[in-house]
C-alpha cells in the first residue's frame, strides 16, 4: 500500500523556494503565506473537507499524519509532498513533548517553545536531516522567506496539534495521538 500524497500537488501557480512549495494558509500568524478565508461557523477544523475553499496543508498534515507514520518509504511526487513531510516531522517532533499526564495549559507551552524556537534547520542547512530532498535556497533572501514561511506552518500546526491532542475539552491529551510518539516517519526526525 502506497503512502498518502498531498492533494494540493495539481495546485496551479505554486510558488517554491528550492523545492518547496510556498502554499496558502488558514492561519492568524504572520508570515509570507498567503492568507486562505477563515472557517465558516458551520464548518471546525476538525472536520473540514479537502474540497473546501479554507482546506490548507496543515489540515492534510494533521490528517493524515497517523496514516503516513507508519511508511518508512515516501515517493515524493513534488514540492506540496515535501510540505506534507516536513509537517508530518515537525509533529512527530511536538508529540515527543507533550506527556500522558500534562493538562493542557502546560501542553501548550511545551509546544510553544517548540513552536516558536528560531533555531531550527532549513533545507540547505547542514542539520537539516533531509537534505538528500530537499533543495536549499538559491539566495540569502529566500533562505530568509523560507525559514518564515515555516516557522508560519510550525505556529499554526502546534496550536491546531493541541486543539485535537485536547479535543471536547478533555483533561489529559489523547492516547489515540501520543501512541504515536515512538514511531519515526521515513526513518528520521527534526
Amino acid at each position: 500500500m502506497p503512502a498518502y500524497h498531498s492533494v494540493f500537488l495539481d495546485e496551479p501557480n505554486q510558488h517554491s523556494i528550492g523545492n518547496f512549495a510556498l502554499l496558502p494558509l488558514r492561519t492568524r500568524t504572520r508570515g509570507p503565506a498567503l492568507q486562505l478565508p477563515p472557517l465558516p461557523a458551520d464548518t471546525t477544523e476538525l472536520d473540514i473537507d479537502a474540497s473546501h475553499e479554507s482546506y490548507d496543508p496543515l489540515d492534510e498534515v494533521l490528517l493524515l499524519f497517523r496514516a503516513n507514520t507508519f511508511f518508512r518509504n515516501f515517493e515524493i511526487k513534488g514540492p506540496a509532498d515535501r510540505v506534507l513531510i516536513y509537517g508530518i516531522l515537525f509533529v512527530q517532533d511536538v508529540l515527543g513533548k507533550v506527556r500522558n499526564n500534562m493538562s493542557r495549559r502546560d501542553a501548550e507551552k511545551a509546544v510553544q517553545n517548540v513552536s516558536f524556537d528560531t533555531n531550527f534547520s532549513v533545507p540547505g542547512d547542514a542539520g537539516f536531516p533531509l537534505n538528500q530532498l530537499f533543495e536549499g535556497p538559491k539566495d540569502r533572501h529566500d533562505a530568509e522567506t523560507l525559514r518564515q514561511y515555516m516557522m508560519q506552518m510550525r505556529q499554526e500546526l502546534g496550536a491546531r496539534l493541541i486543539n485535537r491532542l485536547y479535543a471536547d475539552g478533555a483533561t489529559t491529551p489523547s492516547k489515540w495521538w501520543l501512541s504515536f510518539t515512538k514511531r519515526k516517519f521515513m526513518g528520521k526526525s527534526l
